[in-house]
Formats: structure tokens, C-alpha cells, sequence
């Protein structure tokens, strides 16, 4: 073991506790599942108001499907949780 585990559950977490960015994440999630990232993906290209520098940041997020769903899970099983 490498110890990424480790760091995508910490990343997990830091994304988790932030409501905005929590809110964002799971919209991606939930538009990975109903196939519908590309629509998301060519607004988010077109935005004038969205820096090119957090533009690419997250349309890499918003292409790791597998990433995208276990952050879902994560926020789903923590919420039960919290």
C-alpha cells in the first residue's frame, strides 16, 4: 500500500465538509450518472465568469467518473453519521 488511499480520503473529507464545494461535487456526481457531464463540461468551457485557472481543475474532477461516485458514497455514508 502506497498510501494514496490515505490522500483521497483525506480529499474526501476536505471536500465533504465544505458545503459549496460539497454541493458542486455531488451536481457533477449526479450528472456522471445520467450521462449528461458533456452538456456540463461545454457550459463550463464557455463561462465567461469561471478563470480558465479553476476551469481545468475541474473538468478533470468532472471526467473521473469513479472518483465523482465515491465521493457521493462517501458524503452519503458520513451524513448518516454526522
Amino acid at each position: 500500500m502506497d498510501g494514496l488511499w490515505l490522500y483521497e480520503l483525506e480529499a474526501l473529507e476536505t471536500i465533504s465538509q465544505d458545503e459549496e464545494t460539497r454541493a458542486l461535487f455531488l451536481r457533477m456526481a449526479a450528472l456522471q450518472r445520467a450521462g449528461r457531464m458533456s452538456t456540463f463540461l461545454s457550459e463550463l468551457d464557455r463561462d465567461p465568469d469561471v478563470d480558465d485557472d479553476v476551469k481545468q481543475p475541474i473538468a478533470e474532477i468532472a471526467q473521473d467518473a469513479d472518483f465523482l461516485l465515491a465521493l457521493e458514497d462517501y458524503c452519503l455514508r458520513t451524513n448518516r453519521l454526522h
